[in-house]
């Protein structure tokens, strides 16, 4: 099994043990690869919900220039759904799990 393999494997467990969620392994899969090498370094790796600078850089990178939405989709509404969903008080929000649970939010699957 591959890194990525087993990445995507902890991601999917996050996501069923966390968010009560069981993941479209395929989407999944896709959204990680979209992460790029940035899933290998560990502070890259993950979203920190405290920090406003890193959601920002969520809301431009991800949702306005991968997923096409503008400023008027309630961007940080969905990105405060999701934090919430994941659970605020988790230490470890891993960056591939919320972007897929913002591409599920926004019903952006295409986007992959």
């Amino acid at each position: 099994m591959s890194k990525r393999d087993e990445l995507i494997a902890k991601y999917a467990a996050d996501l069923k043990d966390k968010c009560g969620i069981d993941a479209d392994m395929d989407l999944l899969t896709r959204v990680t690869i979209g992460c790029g090498p940035s899933i290998y370094n560990a502070d890259s790796a993950t979203v920190s919900s405290s920090d406003e600078n890193e959601l920002e850089t969520v809301k431009n990178n991800f949702l306005i220039k991968k997923l096409g939405l503008s400023e008027g989709d309630d961007l940080d509404g969905a990105i405060n759904k999701v934090m919430d969903t994941y659970g605020r008080s988790n230490r470890n929000k891993y960056r591939a799990v919320v972007y897929y649970l913002l591409t599920k939010h926004f019903a952006k699957e295409s986007a992959y």
